[in-house]
């Protein structure tokens, strides 16, 4: 059994271009002289909720080519030649229209791949992505985070809140002590019982 694995990376000088449409748009990144590119491909749909008609964008396919041959990742590889690996029916990065998606968590989409004894997996970390209703360049919608990022920043500021809630709290029960003190230390005590009188005479 021979087994080959390869991490990579996406470097800082990779190539881009796309195409952008109203409801499709497309991702090429690519880099080593095209030995490695990956096409993302958008969705932009509209779907009946119980708030009306709401309109989606979401990362409908994935491509990624590679080429075994070049030495940089892939050292001595058993077939080396070019590859494609493919999403099917995919649907990520799910994203309410005319916001940009980011997420900072690992999200992991399987590929597969031309060469069936293959498989790919797509890492994306650190994703801010916005593929429609772009309203100028380099300038992002509001964000939408993902899941993930919803729930860490939830369990970052819920110590918070609760926190502050039960200083809060302590801080009202003292005012209502003190208050209620000042009104009881202020007011003359009154016996009851007439046997406490003292008897004047």
């Amino acid at each position: 059994l021979i087994t080959e694995q390869a991490e990579i990376p996406l470097p800082r000088g990779a190539e881009m271009k796309g195409r952008c449409g109203t409801n499709e748009s497309e991702l090429e990144i690519s880099w080593l002289e095209r030995a490695y590119a990956i096409k993302l491909f958008f969705l932009k749909e509209g779907h009946n909720t119980s708030r009306g008609q709401e309109a989606l964008w979401r990362l409908s396919r994935v491509q990624f080519t590679y080429d075994t041959s070049e030495r940089t990742y892939f050292k001595d590889a058993v077939s080396p030649g070019k590859h494609t690996a493919s999403s099917h029916r995919l649907s990520a990065l799910v994203t309410p229209a005319g916001k940009s998606y980011e997420c900072q968590a690992q999200q992991t989409i399987s590929l597969v791949s031309s060469d069936h004894q293959k498989s790919v997996q797509l890492l994306l970390s650190e994703v801010r992505i916005q593929p429609f209703d772009i309203t100028a360049d380099f300038v992002f919608s509001e964000e939408h985070k993902c899941p993930v990022d919803q729930r860490e920043q939830l369990e970052e500021t819920l110590p918070l809140i609760l926190g502050l809630i039960l200083g809060l709290v302590i801080v009202i029960t003292l005012c209502v002590y003190h208050i209620h003190h000042k009104l009881t230390a202020n007011q003359v005590q009154i016996p009851r019982d007439r046997s406490q009188y003292k008897h004047m005479g």
